[in-house]
């Protein structure tokens, strides 16, 4: 299929002249830096912040595109992968008049940004066993159609969408296909990063906040072709990396062995409690994961939610979601964690009505 970028992009951001900021104009890193209007007496701090950061976080780039297997030029970071989410709101659909397609039960940031951008939701629901819709995404597609999001492994159902699907979808959707990888470090399935090469109008979204650990710095990741990359970093803020974020996980990443340990134990900690839940006899059932939570139905999930939460067992209530009723999302703790909430579960579920 053949994608034309420019005929996506709204025509005023094409012509749209970007802010330049100091550290736009010299790249340098040394010398008197008299150029930015900072402080140059340091921080309030123990720890110098005073001085803007790297707007395009080349170094940070380098090293994600080592580890990721591409260009730095094809690497967007951003303020979660919700700044991306954004973004491309802003950068391909004009308000009121285009269109994007969700496939729900899916993450509640693409219909909220949809909303803040005013942009219409046309919505194709997964099958009940939370698979694509290709033909019926298709059909809902029209000239105005911009966006279709996929999350895969999905939130909050935690299975992986089938891969032909996608692939389908890629070779005939006639807009920007986005899919969002945030629990890819959970699943046997390969990146679609590796088919960037194979579809201009493919892009991955990935982040640092699951499989990392640093979900506290607020740092997404997106990759796609070039182009697209040159558009987000042509209306991005001009510093949405702070220094300290980048400085922290580019120390982080060299520290490869500690992520793929504990990878390890969270997908054992999904074995055991997949084991040890499906012995509950309220238990009704547990959803495939493919990512570091579970999908789980349990009669009465409202009351379930509200007792373990007297417990101080607190877990998502996605019971009022499509797809999804009477289900509790519950994320992958330790062993201490899982076996209290092991515990908490038999405590409220069998003193009550649900089984």
């Amino acid at each position: 299929m053949s994608f034309d970028l420019n005929s996506l992009l709204r025509p005023h951001i094409a012509k749209l002249q970007p802010y330049t900021s100091a550290r736009d104009e010299y790249t340098g890193k040394d010398g008197v830096f008299l150029d930015a209007n900072e402080n140059p007496f340091g921080s309030i701090t123990a720890q110098d912040f005073n001085r803007y950061p790297d707007p395009y976080q080349s170094d940070l780039k380098e090293e994600i595109a080592k580890i990721k297997h591409m260009r730095p030029t094809q690497i967007f970071l951003g303020n979660g992968s919700d700044e991306a989410i954004d973004l491309l709101f802003r950068a391909f659909c004009n308000p009121g008049k285009d269109k994007v397609i969700l496939l729900p039960p899916t993450y509640g940031m693409y219909e909220v940004s949809a909303g803040i951008n005013d942009v219409e939701i046309r919505k194709v629901a997964l099958t009940d066993d939370f698979q694509l819709q290709p033909e019926k995404i298709l059909a809902a597609a029209d000239e105005h159609t911009k966006i279709l999001f996929i999350c895969s492994p999905n939130n909050p159902s935690a299975n992986k969408a089938k891969r032909e699907d996608i692939l389908y979808l890629l070779k005939n959707f006639k807009g920007l296909v986005v899919v969002d990888e945030a629990y890819i470090d959970f699943s046997d399935e390969p990146s679609f990063t590796t088919e960037l090469v194979n579809y201009p109008n493919l892009l991955v979204m990935q982040t640092f906040s699951k499989a990392w650990g640093l979900a506290s710095l607020r740092l997404g990741m997106a990759f796609a072709s070039e182009e697209i990359i040159q558009i987000l970093n042509k209306i991005k803020p001009p510093y949405n990396i702070s220094g300290l974020t980048q400085e922290t996980v580019l120390a982080a990443i060299q520290n490869k062995k500690k992520v793929d340990q504990m990878i390890k134990q969270i997908l054992a900690e999904r074995d055991f409690l997949l084991k040890e839940m499906a012995k509950l006899p309220f238990v009704q059932k547990i959803h495939p994961s493919h990512a570091n939570f579970l999908l789980v139905k349990i009669p009465n999930a409202n009351q379930v939610y509200d007792d373990l939460i007297a417990e101080k067992v607190i877990v998502r209530n996605r019971a009022k979601v499509l797809l999804c009723e009477d289900c509790l999302r519950i994320t992958l703790g330790t062993r201490a964690e899982n076996e209290a909430l092991l515990s908490a579960l038999r405590k409220v579920c069998e003193k009550s009505t649900v089984h």
